[in-house]
């Protein structure tokens, strides 16, 4: 019997890191009708039929607001019931908790959290009693709670946000996997694209380029980056620094930060940009300094491209990378950055057998299929 499934995000642009060609790939193996729900906007539309899912505007705001998340759960509520929904999935703590909540009261019984990380993990006073109980409220109403890492799991039972039994790990970790056989192939790259966009920000052969990729934020340690950045230009005149992400004014770096990212001519911020791929084609290492991740999508898409991944040991972090194979775990300390870089600035044949084991280890652990193998298993859509 075909069921019919909604999952509920907050933004468009988590719909290809969270599902990608997902719903497509699930067709071929059920019959479903796959709704997604979320904040309107172009992408939004745009995405609903090449990804096979049809969509469901309701505002869902990242930020708490009473009024609107009132609404977003009636409206919600509304939709389960009018089209017969079967099982509802909630995506990040604001997603997970109007879905839960509006799929508690229509009475379904398969309702899924899928719990993408420990919001209130660098929180502190009541805003983190605030964000911790929003989480338990979310795993205590669903049916099933989709941990994305060992790590978030081990929080989630030591900080009681639901039932141990309800916890479940797709595969080794993740939510979604990777395109490793197309998108994040090196193999597969569009060479022409890739010399056009080196030319285009003045990238030479002879640079070593130490690349980032996501959002420019303070969690993310970009304040960390940039201090060992400063210290490492001096030294080595071939440098470059490739940030690849927009600099957000929500948990925002330090203005000595962004002054320093506007002016360094051996600094590139290409801002938002809808595919990175080509873009790791570029860079000679990856670096991720955060502070806190669920599990980090983006150093799996580094390590697919053949880059030694330099990322700290968050929650979620340890599993992406395997120590001295793949790469190295880095303090979120300028010191330690630089000497991890340095590694790998000196150690070029190493800096490549880490990028080589690091595709072995992503291409037999995170490939998309497998995980969408996993979702069909233990998630039953």
């Amino acid at each position: 019997m075909n069921k019919k499934i909604l999952h509920v995000i907050t933004v468009s642009f988590v719909i290809n890191h969270f599902f990608g060609k997902q719903f497509k790939y699930l067709r071929t193996k059920t019959n479903n009708d796959y709704f997604l729900g979320c904040t309107p906007s172009e992408e939004f539309f745009q995405l609903a039929d090449p990804l096979k899912y049809k969509p469901f505007s309701v505002d869902v705001t990242r930020n708490i607001s009473p009024i609107t998340d009132l609404k977003a759960i009636y409206k919600i509520y509304k939709f389960i019931k009018k089209n017969k929904i079967d099982t509802v999935v909630g995506h990040t703590p604001k997603g997970g908790m109007v879905a839960m909540i509006a799929a508690f009261f229509a009475g379904v019984q398969d309702r899924v959290y899928f719990r993408h990380g420990i919001i209130y993990e660098t929180s502190t006073g009541f805003k983190r009693v605030l964000l911790k109980n929003i989480d338990r409220l979310s795993g205590n109403l669903a049916s099933k709670v989709v941990c994305v890492s060992h790590s978030v799991k081990k929080i989630s039972e030591e900080d009681h946000l639901n039932a141990p039994s309800k916890n479940i790990i797709l595969g080794i970790g993740t939510c979604n996997g990777i395109d490793t056989e197309n998108k994040f192939n090196p193999e597969k790259q569009d060479n022409s694209l890739v010399a056009d966009i080196k030319q285009e920000l003045g990238i030479i052969d002879k640079d070593f380029v130490i690349g980032y990729v996501g959002r420019l934020v303070k969690d993310k340690g970009i304040n960390e980056l940039i201090e060992a950045w400063k210290m490492l230009r001096e030294k080595y005149p071939n440098l470059k620094l490739l940030l690849v992400g927009p600099i957000e004014e929500r948990d925002a770096i330090s203005e000595e930060s962004k002054r320093i990212i506007k002016n360094d001519i051996n600094i590139i911020n290409t801002g938002f940009v809808l595919n990175a791929a080509p873009y790791f084609s570029i860079m000679d290492i990856f670096v991720l300094p955060t502070y806190r991740e669920g599990f980090p999508t983006v150093s799996l898409e580094a390590s697919s491209m053949k880059l030694p991944v330099l990322i700290t040991k968050a929650t979620g972090c340890e599993e992406s990378i395997l120590e001295n194979q793949t790469g190295l775990f880095i303090e979120n300390d300028p010191a330690d950055i630089i000497e991890k870089i340095e590694f790998y600035i000196e150690n070029s044949e190493v800096k490549q057998q880490h990028g080589n084991n690091g595709r072995d280890f992503v291409r037999q652990n995170f490939e998309e299929t497998k995980i969408w193998d996993h979702i069909h298993t233990n998630l039953g859509y």
